[in-house]
């Protein structure tokens, strides 16, 4: 297979909320792989930000138990990590006090210096929504933040609690830098069973034909959480599993799985076919969204043989809170292809199972051709994208029984 990596050009990337879970649990383990496929440049630094008091070697170590525990590659500090670390530091500042983005530009100057040439620039916000407009006009105070070239700010879901705060944010964000600089990212759709839904669906003649209401019963998406909402109650407090979940990280897989063919990967270009099926989406009248939307909320019980508390008695959430932790929705999309399949998503904690994944239920096929007791076992055809814990591709049809007689039983390809 032909060498296809290519190395990102000399690179500082700032992350604001260096020392937070996302950073912990998903960027530095996903920078880190990168480094140990031979993706970065030799010459890249990686600046957590915060308030909080850390040395170098303490961000270091936090960061080191996240490769561990979430890294594809786990490492135990005696691998790549041990060069990888070198790259790694940590830098105490204020995001609200504007005189200390100076450290920022301080930071960018020497970096010119040591490396000898100008580096590309990027200042990834994994932060608290309301932080995105105080970091933004911060950010936008450094000369090179300027450079349309070699300058990008990264804004990380929830982009804004509702559709106004959203136009704000962009209002904002377009009056401070142009649109190429700024990156609107969901980190989940990194995850690589999610990006091979469309190599799945679009490389295949076998599934595209087919991938549509005369071929398809309905599909279901699930993002099932076997743990509540742990130390995090102050967040969920402001958005619920419909915002936290379903908005964001569900829906662009929806897209995905129903979008149009793309004339190329180009980002506007699958940015626009998805856009298609959102404006496809059928909108509900209050009393329809009853029939066809569900919310609900953890109570104290038994969870895998330990007793956990209700949602109202986790750390920082309101003792009559009505925040839901779990939500499912029927959506339906009105266009040629969808008309008719029902769309079933659902998010929730403290289910029974950690599981995220996609299936594609098809439509029966006939039965008369074959005896009743041929049957017993039938399944119409279904195609599983399992995500996580596992990444897999799981097509479950119907195979004759070995022996004397015509009895099918459903089998499972898996790859």
């Amino acid at each position: 297979m032909a060498n296809i990596i290519k190395k990102t050009a000399p690179t500082l990337i700032f992350i604001f909320g260096g020392s937070g879970d996302l950073n912990h649990r998903k960027l530095t383990p996903a920078l880190y792989n990168l480094y140990v496929d031979g993706f970065l440049n030799d010459k890249f630094s990686i600046v957590g930000l915060g308030r909080s008091a850390y040395s170098d070697k303490k961000f270091r170590d936090h960061l080191l138990e996240g490769i561990k525990q979430f890294s594809r590659r786990p490492d135990d500090g005696k691998g790549p990590w041990k060069e990888f670390q070198e790259h790694v530091s940590y830098l105490q500042m204020d995001a609200g006090t504007e005189s200390e983005y100076a450290l920022l530009d301080k930071k960018i100057k020497e970096t010119e210096k040591a490396w000898g040439e100008k580096p590309s620039v990027l200042f990834y916000l994994s932060v608290a929504p309301n932080l995105f407009p105080v970091i933004a006009k911060g950010v936008a105070t450094i000369p090179a933040a300027h450079d349309e070239q070699n300058a990008r700010i990264v804004i990380e879901k929830p982009f804004g609690h509702d559709l106004q705060s959203a136009l704000e944010l962009n209002a904002l964000l377009a009056g401070l830098f142009k649109e190429d600089q700024i990156y609107r990212i969901d980190h989940y759709l990194g995850k690589e069973t999610v990006q091979n839904i469309l190599a799945l669906r679009f490389a295949n003649t076998l599934f595209e034909p087919i991938w549509n209401n005369k071929y398809i019963d309905h599909v279901q998406i699930t993002a099932a959480e076997t743990v509540g909402v742990e130390d995090r109650g102050g967040y969920y407090e402001t958005s619920g599993a419909l915002r936290d979940m379903i908005q964001n990280h569900i829906l662009q897989v929806l897209c995905m799985v129903a979008m149009e063919a793309p004339v190329s990967f180009e980002a506007n270009e699958i940015r626009n076919k998805k856009t298609d099926v959102l404006k496809a989406l059928r909108r509900y009248t209050k009393d329809e969204v009853k029939e066809n939307a569900v919310r609900g909320q953890y109570g104290a019980g038994w969870m895998k043989g330990e007793q956990v508390h209700s949602y109202r008695e986790e750390k920082n959430v309101a003792p009559n809170s009505n925040i839901d932790t779990y939500a499912a929705v029927k959506f339906h999309i009105d266009n040629w292809r969808w008309q008719g399949v029902p769309f079933y998503v659902r998010t929730g904690k403290y289910l029974q199972d950690k599981t995220t994944m996609i299936t594609i239920h098809f439509k029966q096929a006939p039965k008369y051709a074959f005896p009743p007791e041929a049957v017993d076992a039938w399944r119409p055809n279904r195609l599983t994208l399992t995500i996580q814990p596992q990444n897999d591709v799981r097509l479950l049809f119907q195979a004759k029984h070995p022996g004397q007689t015509m009895s099918l039983d459903p089998v499972e390809m898996v790859f």
